[in-house]
């Protein structure tokens, strides 16, 4: 396992082009699956029918393309927290602590960073 990157939110913010396209399409792909999903259960309750056919077909597409995308964010070093809230953090030290500094995707740059064990609920202004 390599070992974590840390960021200064410097490097977060430049960072946030690469990673903005790559949530955008995440967001759209979960979006997807939820209709998928909703649509095939509609179907096998009005139904009974055997699972499978292009719905299934459609949600495995969707799902490789969802694991891909994460495996991609994830590669930059940041940590995917929340999909549904756009959620990423990236490791930093400020002022002598570990911390996560915390990005949320309608936000335009990374302002805010919460203890490691705090979460989004903990999250304070820089």
């Amino acid at each position: 396992m390599s070992e974590p990157r840390y960021f200064t939110v410097a490097e977060a913010n430049a960072l946030l082009p690469t990673l903005k396209p790559l949530l955008s399409k995440l967001l759209q792909r979960r979006a997807l699956v939820s209709i998928s999903a909703q649509n095939l259960g509609s179907q096998l309750q009005e139904t009974y029918a055997n699972i499978g056919g292009p719905e299934i077909s459609d949600m495995t597409r969707d799902f490789a393309a969802i694991q891909i995308l994460i495996d991609e964010i994830l590669s930059y070093g940041c940590v995917l927290k929340d999909l549904n809230g756009g959620l990423i953090d990236f490791l930093s030290e400020q002022d002598g602590r570990i911390v996560y500094l915390c990005w949320k995707y309608d936000e335009p740059e990374v302002q805010h960073y919460h203890e490691l064990n705090a979460g989004f609920a903990g999250r304070e202004p820089l």
